[in-house]
């Protein structure tokens, strides 16, 4: 059994839960968020605290289990979400390499014949605090974590120089080139 899942959930001040037809949604000071629950796993609310529960009489119990821990983090990060949110920092590295704001897409430099001009889903906000630092924020963890790497993807760092776009703190381990006769 999950140790993480038994965990109880406290519900945060300024937040409000409402669990319908398996359906568990959040409303807190910067915005909401919903999830659907997967037959197997059941919610309850009990003195401001959220209990993640298994039924012992579904189906693939295998699968119960599996999704038994991940559906209680996945709770939690909507409580964290709507209350504090999430970032992720990105640097771009390169000789002319850089990115600009406009409006709420960000054009980007990445030593293309073209820019790259990239727009952000809906619930997802790009700050360029430098010309060579991003910031992706939201309330959901999935999205910004994946709009990052989308990013990212643009023009990954490479093995020589370290040019590209790189997390913070990322460590882009360097080959040596050619050695010259």
């Amino acid at each position: 059994m999950s140790r993480i899942g038994k965990k109880p959930i406290t519900i945060p001040d300024k937040v409000t839960v409402d669990i319908k037809d398996r359906i568990i949604s959040t409303k807190g000071p910067l915005g909401e968020d919903a999830l659907q629950l997967i037959d197997g796993i059941n919610v309850e609310m009990l003195d401001n605290k959220i209990i993640v529960s298994r039924d012992d009489n579904a189906g693939n119990q295998k699968k119960v289990n599996g999704y038994f821990g991940l559906f209680r983090t996945l709770i939690n990060n909507m409580m964290i979400g709507v209350t504090q949110g999430f970032e992720k920092n990105l640097e771009i590295t390169g000789v002319g390499y850089r990115a600009i704001q406009k409006e709420e897409k960000v054009q980007f430099q990445l030593g293309f014949s073209h820019e790259v001009i990239f727009a952000p889903p809906k619930g997802i906000k790009i700050e360029v605090l430098d010309t060579t630092k991003l910031k992706v924020k939201g309330i959901n963890k999935e999205m910004v974590g994946q709009v990052a790497a989308n990013i990212r993807k643009l023009k990954p760092p490479e093995p020589y120089k370290g040019k590209g776009i790189r997390y913070k703190n990322e460590v882009v381990r360097k080959k040596a080139g050619k050695t010259g006769k």
